[in-house]
């Protein structure tokens, strides 16, 4: 094995931010573990093999009994194709994609021609459309988008995919699948090119082809179509909702974000969301409510600006309104202090000694507006929509018409309800009441401490309805590992609000100013009390292993049955026993003077017969040893036939 350059461990390795930063907090010799196991990695095919193979089923010439013989092996190389992407060094990836290769479009080419007869595009020939048919039915597609994804798991990967004028427009047309694992991870890939800079745009440009190719009458008109009908596969749904929320609810402006949430409206995404309000899916109602809480409700904010409004003006009015009465108090005169001596006879009259009081000063008013009465708010039965006019203000109405006018006596004439009927807004609601929003301005109770962000405390407070336990009761049942209290859905969720180290830091500084914890809401007294849990992560994965345990023995007992088949097959079989006997006498041949002799070799040792040449170069030890068992030990050649079981193990 070459001694690898020694190169920091982050640049070699081409990883992700969240995957480098981990990495960052090994130490040196184990990065340096790392790198050089990915140098000794011994790979099974280069990449060029791959694209040769994927070129030969884009040769859609010939007849169609010989193209169906040629790719059936397609699904298989593909799933190869994507382990070696997936678990190869990054050496070998870069040279899948790079420009000599071009792995990255022939692998699109492939998956274009896989899916061209469920688009039915017309720039493919009847042939063609054909042979898709028939790779179609295979799982084709399914493992092209794998591949894709283990690609985009590289940074240099996920950046060649966004630039690539077809890539992301592939993927997104791969929805027409009819596997809804398919739609599941097309959708989960989406949405993380959705989530980077310039990806949003990206994603809206794929669904505007996406309506051109497939005729949709309107954008994302199949996206909800499926969301509707494969409401048996909870995991695509759960990745649809995850979707829709990001590609709505990831817009700062808020203009282009209601736009957005009316496409999906107008398409019944609200109706249908209200029917999915009693799934029993903990993963798909998380989803459904964060979209819930992050809709920008028009009707009410319409309502809200109409409301603050309508205070503004009533505020307005009773300034004007304090603003008379105290200019008039303002300028009435005070009465002047008089010293004087009291009358014996009545200490009450200090004039009944001097004669009748001085007279007062006049008092003089300044000029005012004539007397304006005060004007109620009317209370409609209906919300009505606001009138655009420009308002004057009692002081604004001096010397004109207005003053000679009384509108109350006209509204007392009239009966409003026909007019209310006519013109009431579409979202109704309980009509303005400014008395009753006064009360409620001076009852608000103060805003509890919070410690945990909003949208977060939300889905806690959620969680916890779900689990309908207390805290106390939570908590006691994690620290002693109670697997009866806690269901392993519950479990699963509760992971989720593990407490951050930012949240762990403002829980100490809260409990240091020793503030009253009466003040914490309830998902923030929870946090604390959750907090203080020791080994919270352990006794949390703990308890989910053990909740798991019996779905995973069962999953793994017929896996763990073929292997110790398999052992036993390979340890009764005489033939291979005695080949074994072979390669332990040639080795000890050849070591046996130096490191003195061996009683046996680990099974791994076997790979070295291909590593030791002959003086010539031409043959390898292993070759030797066939050509000895072959002339020597003829009965030995057929020894696999006493081996069963291998393929499964």
């Amino acid at each position: 094995c070459p001694v690898p350059t020694r190169t920091s461990p982050q640049s070699s390795m081409n990883l992700p931010p969240d995957k480098m930063k981990l990495l960052s907090q090994y130490d040196d010799e184990k990065k340096w573990e790392l790198v050089c196991d990915q140098e000794r990695f011994q790979v099974k095919n280069p990449p060029s093999a791959y694209i040769q193979k994927l070129k030969s089923y884009l040769d859609t010439g010939g007849v169609s009994r010989k193209f169906k013989r040629r790719v059936q092996e397609s699904t298989q190389v593909l799933r190869e194709l994507e382990i070696s992407l997936r678990t190869n060094y990054i050496g070998w990836v870069q040279e899948f994609l790079n420009e000599e290769n071009k792995g990255l479009d022939v692998l699109l080419e492939y998956l274009s021609f896989a899916q061209c007869a469920i688009t039915l595009n017309p720039a493919h020939s009847r042939k063609a459309l054909r042979n898709s048919r028939i790779v179609s039915q295979k799982d084709d597609v399914h493992v092209c988008i794998m591949c894709l994804r283990a690609i985009m798991n590289y940074q240099s990967g996920f950046t060649l995919v966004m630039n690539h004028p077809a890539c992301v427009n592939e993927i997104t047309l791969s929805l027409n699948n009819k596997n809804p694992r398919t739609k599941a991870l097309v959708l989960e890939l989406l949405a993380a090119v959705c989530l980077v800079r310039g990806g949003h745009d990206i994603i809206l440009a794929a669904f505007d082809n996406f309506k051109e190719v497939c005729g949709e009458k309107n954008r994302f008109e199949k996206l909800m179509e499926y969301f509707r009908n494969e409401d048996s596969n909870i995991d695509f749904m759960v990745a649809c909702m995850q979707f829709i929320n990001i590609v709505v609810h990831s817009v700062e402006n808020m203009n282009f974000r209601v736009f957005l949430q009316y496409e999906f409206t107008h398409l019944g995404l609200d109706e249908y969301l209200e029917r999915l309000r009693l799934t029993e899916s903990d993963k798909l109602q998380v989803q459904i409510q964060a979209y819930l809480d992050n809709v920008f409700d028009v009707g009410a904010m319409l309502e809200d600006t109409e409301t603050k409004n309508a205070v503004l003006e009533h505020m307005e009015e009773l300034q004007e309104h304090v603003a008379q009465v105290g200019l008039g108090a303002a300028h009435v005169g005070t009465v002047p202090r008089r010293r004087g001596r009291r009358c014996r006879g009545d200490p009450l009259t200090p004039w009944g000694c001097f004669g009748v009081p001085p007279a007062l000063p006049a008092v003089t008013l300044p000029p005012s507006h004539p007397a304006v009465k005060v004007k109620k708010p009317i209370q409609t039965k209906f919300r009505m929509p606001v009138f655009n006019w420009v308002a004057l203000k009692p002081s604004q109405i001096d010397g004109t018409v207005f003053t000679e006018l009384n509108d109350e006596k006209v509204l007392q004439e009239l009966d409003m309800s026909d007019f209310e009927e006519q013109f009431k807004t579409k979202a109704q609601g309980p009509g303005l009441d400014l008395t009753a929003l006064k009360v409620k301005a001076t009852q608000k109770a103060p805003s509890k401490v919070t410690l945990i962000e909003s949208n977060r405390a939300k889905n806690l407070a959620i969680t916890l309805r779900k689990g309908g336990l207390s805290v106390q009761d939570i908590c006691t049942a994690i620290e002693t590992y109670d697997q009866q209290a806690l269901s392993l859905d519950f479990l699963e969720l509760l992971l989720r609000f593990m407490p951050t180290e930012y949240e762990r830091t403002l829980i100490s500084k809260y409990e240091r100013e020793q503030q009253p914890r009466g003040e914490l809401s309830d998902e923030d007294q929870f946090m604390l009390r959750f907090s203080k849990i020791p080994r919270l992560s352990e006794r949390m994965n703990v308890m989910i292993f053990l909740g798991n345990f019996s779905d995973t023995a069962q999953l793994l007992m017929p896996q763990l049955n073929a292997i110790i088949a398999a052992s036993m097959s390979l340890k009764s079989s005489t033939k291979l026993r005695n080949i074994l006997e072979i390669v332990l006498a040639f080795g000890n041949y050849m070591n046996s003077s130096k490191r003195g002799a061996a009683y046996g070799f680990r099974r791994a040792s076997l790979v070295a017969l291909l590593e030791m040449k002959s003086t010539d170069r031409k043959q390898t030890l292993l070759h030797y040893l066939v050509r000895v068992i072959t002339e020597k030990y003829p009965e030995l050649t057929g020894f696999h036939t006493e081996l069963h079981f291998l393929d499964k193990a």
